[in-house]
């Protein structure tokens, strides 16, 4: 369980932070860049939570409070470097989150209305927020698969970001009036 007594430490005063394993690393360090858009997709979630409250909105909110949980987890999985601390302090995601994330998103899938269009961010603020969430989502994903290149990485939170972010856009929809509040974009609408 991790204690904080001290919030601030003056250790990144100099901008460096270090990662779990104690190796002191830039601030702009593409782990450090990665997990700390983990972080900021899972600020974002936090905005969702804000409009599903009540009964109607329990289900969602509860998945949405696992999901911030699992950021936590995929955070520690990214600042720790594969092999560098003892086997039994690793936090890593694992396959059964992805595996829970694709039995929500078909659960959620079954009543939507079909598209027809790509949706535009909006409907409802709820729905709007989560399509925030999959850009987030989407380029922390982006920045793993780059690290991957030339470090080990986890595999399983890269495709653990890949579901979210179909999640994201699923419940976002169902959040719409399952779909029927859906704001479709209109190509060349403008012109």
């Amino acid at each position: 369980m991790v204690k904080l007594t001290k919030i601030y430490t003056r250790g990144g005063d100099k901008g460096q932070t270090s990662l779990t394993d104690g190796s002191r690393q830039p601030k702009y360090a593409p782990r450090i860049e990665a997990y700390g858009t983990i972080d900021e997709a899972n600020a974002a979630y936090g905005l969702v939570r804000l409009h599903t409250t009540g009964h109607d909105m329990a289900l969602h909110d509860d998945m949405l409070y696992r999901i911030q949980n699992d950021l936590f987890d995929a955070g520690a999985d990214v600042s720790t470097p594969s092999g560098s601390v003892k086997a039994e302090y690793e936090l890593r995601i694992v396959d059964a989150q992805v595996l829970r994330l694709e039995q929500e998103i078909d659960h959620m899938n079954e009543d939507l209305t079909p598209l027809n269009s790509f949706t535009l961010p909006g409907g409802s603020a709820a729905a709007a927020y989560l399509h925030l969430c999959r850009t987030i989502v989407r380029r922390a994903e982006r920045l793993l698969v780059k690290i991957a290149e030339t470090e080990e990485i986890n595999p399983v939170v890269i495709r653990y970001l890949n579901r979210l972010s179909d999640h994201a856009f699923v419940m976002s929809r169902a959040l719409n009036n399952n779909g029927a509040d859906d704001v479709l974009w209109v190509p060349g609408a403008n012109r």
